[in-house]
């Protein structure tokens, strides 16, 4: 459940990085280098935002609800 709260943080930050970076670009209109250290931060956020969903899905915290995925998700039954 962490993992997942930590993974929307991640997107509501990379959201307010996108939206702060489009305000200074109109506004300094390429005089200052706020936008370019914007990007890096959302480059940044991006990262560790994919590296928490591979995280996730390797060690199973997150899972595919896709109805093509629900053969690999359901224990083969043993013949006896």
């Amino acid at each position: 459940m962490i993992l997942k709260i930590a993974i929307i943080v991640l997107f509501v930050l990379l959201l307010i990085s996108l939206f702060s970076s489009f305000y200074f670009l109109a506004q300094d209109q390429g005089t200052t280098k706020r936008t370019l250290h914007l990007l890096g931060v959302r480059v940044t956020l991006a990262g560790a935002m994919m590296l928490l969903i591979g995280y996730g899905i390797y060690t199973g915290e997150i899972r595919s609800k896709a109805p093509w995925d629900a053969k690999l998700s359901v224990p083969q039954e043993v013949n006896n």
